[in-house]
């Protein structure tokens, strides 16, 4: 008896021991997480927010150079002008996919960078253009170029932070789309009292002051930027040992047997990868809802300062640049709180159910009404609810994806669908419809409508999914590396 209850103790004090030891470790992996996390936070996302920043501004100031000259000086009607934002969609759409299965070939050290310099070039181009055939051609070629940016930077993010870290991070770079808005305003507005200068108008100094900009923020990424968590020479040997080990507890199966790796990294292009990519149903129903989401988030940066200047409190074209800043403002506060409780609660699609009706009820308000400040004050709740739906569904797909080409190829695909509502966005606000716009309002309430739909529809079909997984339907897929194992559990 005496021998089984020293036995007892042994056991006991073992135990104790292990538990200690278990306790301690995980207090030094938090810490190191938070020092690992700090260290690619300072790092990488300020420089990807600078070059997101530059995509926004190079994509809608064209909005901003409309309402001080733009179509009067290079002699094109509103419809040609809608024509030439279409362009921009098209090539945009065109370059997305085959941008981000050269991602990992070219290296994103490389790719990303190249990619800022070259549409820089092309937006100071636009500085240039003396008639309709230049600024359809300068469009076209700015959407190739820019087109490879957002899809190649999620994919970029999902290679140093695990699923349930992007949509923060991601919402923290979007935001720099909500700033541009109001960036831009202030900087258009700036830029419109140089004119004329050295024979060009104050438009042309937008594009070409903008381009530079971006052209030096793409060198400086070049510079700044690291190519994984392999190459990250401002982690130190084990921080990155670390990190490797994080992604792959995030996603067991990615593991390779014997290797310290992972095996996105040595996973070699495979079409029928891309084939699934391209037929995952849950890519579609996020990929249509984020169409409409564009819509209307693309109406609003490129017709916003039409739309104040219509309203009849701006005293002239430049006040409306400055009274655009404030719903942008607003936007990114809530764009950054959104990205915080989607993390925090591991949910994307719940938490747009419940941000996106925001937008939907300004739309439908400032359709119907007349009163010039209740129109303004829409503005405000337009913009916050498309803002902050935006982190939510960019990292949905890629956290539901996993295999780098699978993920490539979702996250790719859902951008290129998605900015097809740049087509309709640029056709549903012509001039004659000013100053109420209740059309092109109620389009795009409808739209936002529809995407509230398609969200709804993607949560119950991952849910679906998670819960087949838990009764054993998805069984013959175990030990797959990709999104099928029953182990790899959807985000709702």
């Amino acid at each position: 008896m005496d021998n089984s209850k020293a036995d007892s103790e042994k056991i006991g004090d073992c135990a104790k021991k292990s538990l200690e030891s278990e306790m301690i470790e995980n207090v030094e992996d938090q810490k190191l997480t938070r020092k690992v996390l700090f260290k690619l936070d300072i790092t990488i996302l300020p420089m990807l927010a600078l070059l997101f920043l530059c995509s926004f501004l190079d994509r809608t100031n064209v909005g901003n150079a409309k309402i001080i000259g733009l179509e009067s000086d290079i002699n094109i009607t509103d419809h040609q002008y809608d024509t030439g934002l279409a362009v921009f969609y098209l090539t945009y759409i065109c370059s997305e996919l085959p941008s981000n299965l050269a991602l990992k070939k070219a290296s994103p050290k490389i790719w990303l960078p190249l990619l800022a310099f070259l549409w820089g070039t092309m937006t100071m181009c636009l500085g240039f253009v003396k008639n309709y055939a230049g600024f359809i051609a300068v469009r076209a070629i700015l959407g190739v170029t820019e087109g490879g940016l957002l899809p190649g930077m999620v994919l970029y993010l999902s290679s140093f932070y695990k699923r349930d870290e992007l949509a923060l991070r991601i919402g923290l770079f979007y935001t720099a789309a909500s700033l541009s808005g109001a960036f831009g305003g202030l900087l258009a507005r700036g830029l419109a009292e140089i004119a004329p200068r050295r024979g060009l108008e104050g438009w042309r100094w937008i594009f070409i002051i903008e381009g530079l900009m971006t052209v030096f923020c793409g060198i400086l990424s070049f510079i700044a930027l690291p190519n994984s968590i392999e190459t990250a020479s401002f982690l130190a040997p084990e921080e990155r040992a670390f990190a490797r080990r994080r992604l792959m507890q995030d996603q067991p199966l990615s593991r390779l047997e014997g290797s310290g790796g992972l095996q996105e990294e040595h996973e070699t292009l495979r079409w029928s990868e891309v084939r699934r990519g391209i037929l995952d149903v849950r890519m579609w129903l996020t990929a249509t809802a984020y169409m409409a989401i564009l819509c209307g988030l693309y109406s609003f940066g490129l017709f916003l300062p039409t739309i104040i200047n219509g309203l009849g409190f701006a005293k002239n074209p430049n006040d409306a640049q400055l009274w655009s800043v404030i719903p942008y403002a607003a936007a990114s506060i809530v764009t950054v709180i959104c990205s915080i409780i989607s993390d925090r609660l591991r949910l994307r699609g719940v938490i747009m159910l419940f941000v996106l009706p925001i937008a939907i009820v300004g739309y439908g308000v400032i359709a119907n009404v007349h009163s010039e400040k209740v129109k303004y004050g829409m503005t405000f709740l337009m913009s916050i609810g498309m803002y902050g739906s935006i982190p939510c569904i960019l990292v949905w797909n890629s956290s539901n994806s996993a295999g780098h080409y699978k993920r490539a190829t979702t996250s790719a695909m859902q951008l290129a669908i998605a900015n097809c509502g740049g087509f309709v966005a640029t056709f549903i606000y012509p001039k004659r419809e000013g100053p109420q716009y209740r059309k092109g309002h109620l389009v795009v309430c409808a739209m936002l409508a529809f995407a509230w739909c398609m969200i709804l529809s993607n949560v119950l079909y991952c849910a679906k999914i998670n819960r087949d997984k838990a009764n054993g339907k998805y069984d013959q897929y175990a030990g797959y590396n990709d999104d099928r194992d029953p182990e790899f559990k959807m985000v709702l």
